[in-house]
């Protein structure tokens, strides 16, 4: 019996990207996670969705430089993200984490 083919497309998060706040969820839901790599993958992916062209003659970095950086072995420096976040038009904000228990005993100590 033969198996049926299915075809399938490339999920790309970059075509679900299109409002300010489209971006803003995406990059607060990235940020709660907290994953420094999965951080840098987001900024990268809305800097896509907005225009890598745009962003380097905005940001003064090559377009290059920042596929590079926000690429998947990228490590931007923190300023590259501040520069990249604030001509993208999104803010990196910071709110007191609830820790669990265990968490919050160990960074008191």
């Amino acid at each position: 019996m033969a198996r049926k083919r299915i075809a399938t497309t490339r999920w790309d998060v970059v075509h679900h990207l299109q409002t300010d706040e489209q971006v803003a969820a995406y990059l607060e839901a990235v940020l709660e996670d907290g994953d420094p790599r999965l951080i840098v993958a987001a900024i990268g992916d809305i800097a896509r969705a907005k225009g890598m062209m745009q962003l380097a003659r905005e940001t003064g970095l090559t377009r290059e430089g920042l596929y590079k950086a926000f690429g998947p072995n990228g490590n931007p420096s923190f300023a590259t993200v501040v520069k990249v976040a604030r001509s993208l038009g999104v803010r990196l904000s910071a709110q007191p984490a609830v820790w669990p228990a265990a968490k919050r005993t160990k960074r008191a100590a």
